[in-house]
């Protein structure tokens, strides 16, 4: 890709000026700025759709058992919602790691797909988190919807509409195969995606496959096969990363003691739940809780 320097130095400092804590939300609906004067532990959260551009700095996301990698230049698409692991890996006093999130909206998505032309199907199973490089358009795109932060008047009128340019620039650039399915309502990713809602609202009742797979309107073999290439993790095991993060936010949000709290997300056995909550946060829940109720995930 040939990049625009003086366009990309741009995001730099526009991110940098307007973010001076660790999240930032914006003026712009949907616009949130992440900054980190140092590399972070990896803290479990959950990604919704969204494109999330690094100005600066590094960081790793694990998502199940696939690992991915990505630093100043590089955009991640989230495609549904997804709990993962994030460390952000590179970033100093002297060099923030910086980075701007934009929410994706489904339904403007919906609408600019009627105005393009169709493109042939891609044969390959849709995946839930994609890595690219921006077009000098879609990085021209996002800086002119961060300057918008500097005139505060005109972002009701303009914001919309660059947005609008941001995902037609998505729709049609290396990743629109995967956004046109998240905005068609009968893909396989949004099957996938509906599946995935229902898992969200219903964590704490036991799965059943066969449940889940007519939510998905699939056969459960089909569902099974197309949720572990979105997810990279069985329905099962998705099931149980939202039911440990759902309770490590109950602990830290009320302060209830850890087995109740693994009763209400759905464990029967007390011991389980330490042993399961550990693996994941690294450390039993009330340890866990003691150590980082002041760390608020950083989500991009």
């Amino acid at each position: 890709m040939t990049w625009d320097r003086a366009r990309f130095d741009e995001v730099i400092s526009l991110v940098e000026r307007f973010c001076q804590s660790e999240r930032c939300n914006t003026p712009i609906p949907g616009i949130t700025l992440v900054r980190s004067d140092g590399p972070t532990a990896a803290i479990p959260a959950i990604y919704e759709p969204m494109l999330c551009l690094i100005a600066q700095g590094r960081k790793r996301t694990l998502l199940g058992d696939k690992l991915f990698e990505y630093g100043a230049g590089d955009y991640l698409i989230a495609s549904v919602d997804l709990p993962i692991s994030g460390e952000i890996v590179e970033a100093s006093p002297d060099a923030p790691y910086l980075a701007f999130s934009l929410r994706l909206d489904t339904s403007i998505m919906a609408e600019l797909l009627l105005a393009l032309p169709d493109r042939p199907a891609v044969s390959r199973l849709p995946t839930g988190l994609t890595v690219s490089q921006p077009t000098p358009d879609l990085l021209d795109a996002l800086a002119r919807l961060l300057r918008l932060l500097d005139r505060p008047q005109d972002i009701a009128i303009l914001a919309p509409l660059i947005e609008r340019e941001i995902l037609y620039h998505l729709l049609t650039g290396e990743q629109g195969q995967t956004l046109r399915q998240i905005a068609l309502s009968e893909s396989h990713l949004s099957q996938i995606s509906r599946a995935i809602s229902w898992i969200r609202r219903h964590y704490s009742d036991p799965l059943r496959i066969e449940t889940v797979a007519q939510v998905a309107n699939m056969s459960p073999s089909s569902f099974h096969r197309h949720f572990k290439a979105v997810t990279t993790m069985s329905p099962l095991q998705y099931q149980k990363q939202i039911r440990l993060q759902e309770a490590r936010r109950l602990l830290l949000a009320q302060g209830t003691d850890a087995a109740s709290v693994g009763f209400m997300v759905g464990y029967q056995s007390p011991s389980q739940f330490s042993r399961e909550y550990a693996r994941l946060f690294g450390h039993p829940p009330i340890r866990d809780v003691s150590r980082f109720h002041r760390i608020e995930p950083l989500q991009a």
